[in-house]
């Protein structure tokens, strides 16, 4: 897997996985990417980030099959941390992060566009958790920055998706375009952005943070524990078996 940062104009740094086939990332890339956003964040030069994925999704989120072939615990406490990792770089950027999806935005990838400061979708993009059918918790923290409580819980319960058309309507999606518009919509977005006295955009950026409701780092970690406990009671490994349902 790779993650590359590339400057396609003044003020603007795009940050791109690529973890064919379906972007699904092993530990250590969550910690890269990570790295990435955060370097992206600090240059004095960077006034908004693009956060972007090749191929035909967003981002599966956790790479299980690693996970699957850890016969301890270290791998699954890696992925706790390395997302843990990925979702406060792009909270706590110095500057904002525009998401731009398409395809699947699942788990982790939800974790990474529910915590960016606006998102652009391709018209083909849905989002969901399904946690549930893989013996794991967590990123609802997210979820709820994207949908009302209520939807929230549904879609968490029953690993549904939503469509980018569902997101727009309840206002956490900016744009919803055709995939072969979804760069140049981004990339106009973080320009607009970009276009702001750099050093007042830090200020917003810290000044929005500080008014969250939720802590969305402590949130999500709290929301881990349950993860581990589910892997140490055995649950995660029995659901991933039968792929969420009832043995």
């Amino acid at each position: 897997m790779s993650v590359s940062t590339a400057r396609p104009s003044a003020g603007v740094r795009v940050v791109t996985v690529d973890s064919p086939p379906v972007n699904a990332l092993p530990v250590q890339g969550w910690y890269d990417l990570a790295d990435a956003v955060r370097t992206a964040g600090r240059d004095p030069e960077v006034r908004c980030v693009v956060l972007a994925a090749a191929g035909r999704g967003f981002n599966a989120g956790v790479d299980i099959k690693e996970l699957q072939r850890d016969t301890g615990h270290e791998a699954l406490i890696g992925a706790n941390r390395g997302c843990a990792e990925a979702f406060a770089a792009v909270y706590t950027c110095e500057v904002p992060v525009v998401a731009a999806v398409q395809g699947f935005c699942l788990g982790g990838g939800v974790g990474l566009v529910g915590n960016a400061d606006a998102i652009v979708a391709s018209e083909d993009a849905v989002f969901g958790l399904p946690e549930l059918d893989r013996g794991a918790l967590g990123a609802a923290t997210h979820l709820a920055r994207l949908v009302p409580q209520h939807l929230m819980r549904t879609l968490y319960y029953t690993s549904r998706t939503v469509t980018a058309a569902e997101l727009l309507a309840h206002g956490s999606v900016w744009r919803v375009v055709p995939p072969d518009e979804l760069m140049d919509t981004a990339l106009e977005l973080a320009e607009e952005i970009a276009a702001k006295d750099g050093h007042l955009l830090r200020l917003a950026k810290a000044a929005l943070n500080g008014i969250d409701p939720v802590d969305v780092q402590r949130s999500y970690r709290f929301e881990q524990g349950f993860t581990f406990e589910a892997n140490l009671a055995g649950t995660a490994d029995r659901v991933r078996d039968t792929f969420g349902k009832e043995a």
